[in-house]
């Protein structure tokens, strides 16, 4: 075989020798065109001077050639000699050259061969040491150096390929795919798949692919970054991320950083490399245990500073009341009436962690974006958020569930709870569904089910309580003793004027029970061919303004019911008056007047009626003071008749009955009460005008008429007095 330098150089001598014979024949082919061209023109002038008839053009040409000069004829010969020669020649240098040409064509592409056969050489000779090039850094893992971990990996990959493709039975597949302890007595001096490797696998795995081995590194630090880098978010972040939402003033949007940067991309770069060449999906549970884990404790998190905060500062801040807060979840709101300040805690601590749950779902999701595959993202995030929002359905099922035992206990004060939860809840809906698109249906139906639980037991809770003002027990104890408002007037009222604050909530839950034909209320077709939840804003607002004049008019039906455990009249009237006149003021005070007016147009003017009775109706009582000297129930004496004993008699059972009627109305008024001091004052003026006005007749009439040797004993009272005493009417302390 020729030594490859030794063809090299024989090849381009050969390829110089050709060019230069190439460049002869191209000069000889030059001359044979000119000399063929010659030749034509001679056999042409032979035809036309071999006697042919012609004209006059070929007998020129003959008597040319005839005429050339014999130097003419020899170079012409010469010229044929030198071109047969030539072509002589031209052929033997063919037959010489183009075996030359052959044989260096077939040591070329020999030296190609043998330049693959060396490449592929040392591409095989390479994958024989990949187990010994790689092993130490599969052995110290891939923290700190990521990139020079995945590129061994890579090379691991390669060789397990090949060796598997082209010699399954080579003993350095085994070198690739098995790694032993150091220092085994029991399989030094063995290489596998020697059967004292099978003798001692055990828990350690002593038999173990080293491509696995480096994929459960992987694993291991994909693992180990998540765990030592998430971090639960803190309490004033979330309280942030939540109220930028209802922040009049514009802000920089809060970002949550729940990886550093650097580790965020040291996460998805091993992600990526476990689905492409790992082919394992374990890291994504492992993903969403993490994670999950801390969108649980940071919920849990804010639920606890939110409790403590707010018992530091004694009001906790609530997102269900309007308010603006600045700088600090602590913020003092305004407090609302009636609400007792444990339940506000707890209603508003549910209430921030349904809200951090969206925000911190959301901020979740984009995350799993960057390191999950786009195929698995839904899944991954599914399981991701099941921790927390089981957590949040939970205890939304505890207030319901405490809200059914209080509606037995007929403590409708503790299902107020309800309202704000379900009202932030429906508000909530939208973004909900957004985040949990793509979930399972089992998923998505949660929030829903608590919605309509929630309705549910709001339902219930209104109807109840109505039923409960109608059927209140009459009972003497626990009637006021004065006649002043009734606590279940105050009650009513007041739980009638916080379902101001939740108009719509309150209306959707007697709509969502199809409630309307309970008070008669014809359904617009449009709003009756929509969900239960979807009514319109008016015909829940006709529902509930004919549920608030049926809890009034059942109202109305107790008080008078229960003013007839009074046995005095009046006291009776002064107590219905008070009943009436704090219903009608506690109307025109918030917004509840206008809402019965949508059903009930005269409800104002029917209230001013009632009260305009019950103090007919009292007045009625000072009758058997003012009887006793009505003009109307007076004898006729004559001027300057001496009167008889009987007619001096009545006079003075006149007086007498008057005084002690008076005194006795005084007394037991007194005790009486009218908390309002419009209706007090008004009620004292008109009862002390006519009193007045009819003592001071009759002491006119009779003070100058001697009926008596003692007149002070029977005209006890001046007028003035007689008015002092009744502006001492409801008034204990006078």
């Amino acid at each position: 075989m020729i030594p490859p330098q030794e063809a090299s150089a024989r090849r381009r001598e050969i390829e110089d020798k050709l060019k230069q014979e190439e460049e002869t024949l191209s000069f000889i082919r030059d001359s044979l065109e000119k000399s063929d061209q010659l030749t034509k023109n001679m056999h042409r002038v032979s035809l036309y001077s071999s006697g042919c008839p012609g004209t006059h053009f070929v007998d020129q040409a003959g008597v040319e050639l005839r005429n050339l000069p014999a130097s003419a004829s020899q170079a012409l010969g010469l010229k044929v000699s030198i071109l047969s020669s030539f072509e002589s020649r031209l052929m033997k240098l063919e037959n010489s050259i183009i075996p030359v040409h052959k044989q260096t064509e077939n040591l070329q592409r020999l030296q190609e061969n043998v330049e693959k056969t060396l490449s592929c050489l040392d591409h095989v000779i390479s994958y024989y040491h990949v187990a010994s090039d790689t092993e130490k850094i599969i052995r110290e893992g891939p923290t700190g150096r990521l990139e020079e971990y995945l590129g061994s990996m890579a090379k691991i990959q390669k060789a397990v390929e090949y060796f598997q493709d082209n010699s399954p039975d080579s003993p350095e597949l085994n070198k690739v795919t098995y790694q032993k302890r150091a220092s085994d007595p029991i399989t030094d001096g063995c290489e596998p798949p020697c059967g004292c490797w099978n003798l001692n696998s055990g828990p350690l795995e002593e038999r173990k692919l080293l491509f696995e081995r480096g994929k459960e590194s992987l694993e291991s630090e994909f693992r180990s970054l998540m765990t030592r880098h998430s971090k639960v978010v803190s309490p004033v972040l979330i309280l942030d991320l939540i109220s930028g939402d209802d922040e009049l003033e514009v802000q920089e949007d809060v970002v949550l950083e729940h990886l550093p940067e650097s580790v965020l991309r040291d996460v998805v770069r091993i992600s990526r490399w476990l689905v492409e060449y790992g082919r394992n999906q374990d890291f994504m549970n492992v993903y969403y245990q993490i994670r999950s884990s801390q969108l649980d404790r940071s919920i849990k998190g804010l639920k606890e500073h939110f409790r403590k905060s707010s018992s530091s500062s004694g009001v906790p801040y609530s997102p269900a009341i309007p308010n603006k807060r600045k700088d600090t979840p602590t913020k003092k709101p305004i407090k609302r009436p009636g609400r007792d300040d444990m339940l506000d805690v707890e209603t508003d601590a549910y209430i921030h962690c349904v809200s951090a749950f969206v925000k911190l779902a959301q901020s979740e999701y984009r995350l799993l974006m960057e390191v999950i595959p786009e195929h698995h993202q839904k899944k991954t995030f599914d399981s991701l958020i099941q921790d927390a929002l089981d957590g949040l359905m939970l205890e939304g099922e505890n207030v319901v569930s405490a809200a059914r035992k209080a509606v037995v206990r007929h403590d409708f004060s503790t299902v107020l709870a309800v309202f704000p939860i379900l009202r932030h809840l429906k508000h909530t809906k939208p973004e909900f569904d957004q985040v949990l698109q793509g979930t399972a249906a089992s998923t998505k139906n949660k929030l829903p089910g608590l919605i309509t639980s929630m309705e549910t037991i709001g339902a219930k809770a209104l109807e109840d309580f109505a039923d409960n003002i109608k059927n209140d027990p009459d009972k003497e104890y626990n009637m006021p003793k004065d006649g002043t408002v009734h606590e279940l007037t105050s009650n009513a009222i007041l739980f009638l004027q916080q379902l101001l604050d939740f108009q719509e909530t309150a209306g959707a839950m007697l709509a969502s029970q199809v409630l309307g034909d309970t008070y008669n209320i014809p359904l617009d077709p449009r709003e009756t061919s929509s969900s239960a939840t979807s009514y319109s804003s008016e015909f829940s607002r006709r529902l509930l303004s004919t549920y608030i004049c049926k809890v009034l008019g059942n109202l109305q039906l107790n008080l008078l019911s229960k003013s007839k455990v009074y046995e005095d009249p009046a006291l009776s009237a002064i107590f219905l008056h008070n009943n009436y006149n704090y219903i009608l003021k506690s109307l025109e005070k918030s917004e509840l007047i206008q809402l019965v007016a949508v059903t009930q147009k005269t409800a104002e003017r029917s209230y001013r009626e009632h009260i305009e009775q019950q103090v007919q109706t009292y007045q009625r009582s000072w009758l058997k003071v003012t009887d006793y000297i009505a003009e109307k129930n007076l004898p006729v004496f004559q001027p300057g008749v001496k009167l008889r004993d009987k007619e001096r008699q009545m006079i003075k059972e006149r007086f007498k009955g008057f005084n002690d009627g008076l005194e006795e109305l005084c007394k037991i008024q007194k005790a009486w009460a009218i908390p309002d001091t419009e209706q007090r004052d008004k009620i004292r003026q008109a009862q002390k005008n006519i009193v007045k006005e009819t003592y001071g007749a009759f002491l006119h009439r009779y003070s100058s008429v001697p009926f008596t040797k003692n007149p002070e004993k029977y005209i006890k009272y001046r007028v003035e007095q007689v008015g002092d005493m009744i502006d001492r009417l409801f008034d204990t302390s006078a």
